[in-house]
Order: C-alpha cells, then sequence, then structure tokens
C-alpha cells in the first residue's frame, strides 16, 4: 500500500510528551498515535488523534483494522465524555 493520500511526509511535525510513568520525554510524530517510552515501556497517547481519521475515506485502509478500530473506540469514548458533561452541566443550571 502507498501512502495515505492526504500524507505528505515534508509536513510532519512532532511533539514530546512526558512518561507519567517515569519522567521521560517522549517523541511523538503527527501521524502516529502512540508510542511507548524507551525508558520504561510505557505506552505514551496523544490526546488529540490525527483529524484526517475522522474524515477521510481511506481512514480505514491506511490505519489498518486494527488501529482504524481503536480510533472509533477512542472517538467514541471522547464523545460521550463530552455528552456527559455537557448534561451534567445542564443539570446543575
Amino acid at each position: 500500500m502507498g501512502l495515505c493520500p492526504g500524507q505528505d511526509m515534508r509536513k510532519l511535525t512532532s511533539a514530546f510528551y512526558r512518561c507519567p510513568t517515569c519522567g521521560n520525554a517522549v517523541e511523538i510524530f503527527s501521524d502516529e498515535f502512540r508510542r511507548r517510552c524507551r525508558k520504561c515501556g510505557t505506552a505514551i497517547e496523544k490526546e488529540n488523534v490525527p483529524n484526517c481519521a475522522a474524515w477521510c475515506k481511506a481512514a480505514r485502509q491506511c490505519l489498518g483494522p486494527e488501529r482504524y478500530a481503536e480510533f472509533l473506540r477512542k472517538n467514541q469514548r471522547v464523545e460521550d465524555e463530552e455528552f456527559s458533561e455537557d448534561t451534567n452541566q445542564g443539570s446543575e443550571l
């Protein structure tokens, strides 16, 4: 399989995340969901997944079945939490 139709390797970015277990800096690139800490092996996940997976027709092919299913589960969990927060805020008024 070739590159994702929307992916341009020249535009990749990266950010450093602090490992919650050992404090090590872990670099995660913009095309990744998570990476393991080299020091302790803890899986570090980005807060926001790549936006293209939410709208791209090729997302399932690009991510593969496992990562796509994980994206759907995580995305649903975030939507459920946002709905719960909205509902809770409304009941307090």
